[in-house]
């Protein structure tokens, strides 16, 4: 899978690529999504965001346009991505059910570990046309939009 990262720090670099173990073509950027920086997305399978990353229904319909499917976020929450949005595009959400407490730089090393491991995870189970439970945020909030069901 062909994917993105926005909002790369220095020390989630090595916990991404060990989790990543070259399965997927993972291009890392320090640059935060945003309207200046989507054109990076194309041409990728999926993004992969931040909680910092405002993810609105204008950079959604970018994705979208530039063949995007999916978005996963390395963070517990989805607030900061217009999931109706990316259900009207057809694009797929997941985040990281890994709960931390404080400032991202100052978790332990298990921790961002355990984040950039279900990131991945995530990725694998998509190209395998699969979700991976609690971390289908879509799953949850976009299946009465999509398909009628609850």
């Amino acid at each position: 899978m062909k994917v993105v990262a926005y909002s790369i720090k220095p020390f989630e670099k090595e916990f991404l690529s060990r989790a990543n173990q070259k399965k997927h073509d993972i291009t890392l950027i320090s640059n935060p999504l945003s309207i200046d920086t989507v054109v990076f997305a194309t041409g990728k399978d999926a993004v992969v965001v931040f909680s910092t990353d405002e993810v609105t229904a204008q950079i959604i319909e970018y994705l979208a346009n530039a063949g995007v499917k999916f978005i996963a976020t390395r963070s517990v929450s989805t607030n900061h991505i217009d999931v109706p949005a990316t259900g009207k595009f057809g694009i797929k959400v997941a985040n990281v059910p890994v709960h931390l407490s404080g400032d991202v730089a100052e978790q332990t090393a298990e921790a961002l570990q355990a984040i950039a491991d279900q990131t991945i995870i995530n990725l694998d189970m998509w190209q395998q046309n699969k979700c991976v439970g609690d971390a289908c945020a879509c799953a949850k909030r976009c299946r009465t939009s999509v398909s009628g069901k609850h």
